[in-house]
């Protein structure tokens, strides 16, 4: 049996799982908020264009109105200002989009703290119980936040101070774009960066960083508490819109059972 008949059969057979990793994409779907003066991406919202009626009996299809970074999406190096001279989504490399993934769990830490920032050590000390991260690989961030997906409050968790959601720390962000084997980062959270990563130095430190070194992100991933810690392969393949900072993305990973 050949490679790919072999992961057929396991597919078909349930020795491997296919796992949605994406949230629903809708007008309800949380978007990032940016403070003024700073401008927005829209809402997620469908204009219909005809429905089995006189504009078109016979069909049913519908104009989309969304941003690049709206919902469970792909950012690309040049979504940032140190990733300008990288690649756009629509050049990222295609054995990119196929890659192995590991799953950090820092739900713990972040149910007591929504601010809670991932360091060099608690990777380290997961390195220490489960082996290396994957050379071309991603590093996913559980942090339990996709629970709160159904509500934009919620979700973004802003007060007058800003949001206040986990992420990663500077040094965890410099570390994993500069030193890591990993292609980028993946998270549940509205962005790869923590909320009050718009006070840090340099801020946003993820999107500096990791698409700085040419790597990228996922946001608003979930279900990665059905994903073993190592082990898993995760596809996700963005729309290859020419000259995109990003794409909306259906992320799936494969799992061995």
């Amino acid at each position: 049996m050949s490679v790919l008949q072999s992961l057929l059969s396991g597919i078909s057979g349930g020795t491997i799982e296919v796992v949605d990793l994406t949230a629903p994409l809708s007008s309800s779907t949380p978007i990032l908020q940016l403070p003024p003066p700073f401008a927005n991406t829209i809402p997620f919202r469908l204009e219909e264009i005809s429905r089995y009626d006189d504009r078109g009996p016979g069909w049913y299809w519908n104009d989309i109105h969304t941003g690049e970074h709206t919902g469970t999406h792909f950012d690309a190096p040049v979504h940032w200002a140190t990733g300008r001279d990288g690649d756009d989504v629509s050049q990222v490399p295609l054995t990119r989009l196929i890659a192995p993934a590991v799953v950090i769990d820092v739900t713990g830490e972040a149910s007591k703290n929504p601010d809670f920032l991932l360091e060099v050590e608690h990777v380290r000390a997961w390195e220490a119980e489960h082996g290396p991260l994957p050379q071309g690989g991603w590093l996913l961030l559980r942090t339990g936040w996709d629970a709160r997906s159904g509500d934009q409050e919620a979700f973004l968790n802003a007060n007058e101070t800003g949001p206040h959601t986990p992420g990663v720390s500077v040094e965890c962000a410099k570390w994993l774009a500069e030193e890591a084997p990993v292609i980028g980062i993946g998270v549940e959270t509205v962005g790869t960066d923590a909320g009050a990563a718009h006070s840090f130095d340099p801020a946003f430190p993820c999107h500096s960083y990791l698409l700085g070194a040419n790597k990228y992100g996922l946001t608003q991933l979930r279900n990665l508490d059905t994903l073993p810690a190592t082990g898993a392969v995760v596809i996700a393949p963005p729309l290859p819109i020419t000259g995109g900072s990003g794409s909306p993305v259906r992320v799936l990973a494969l799992v061995e059972r």
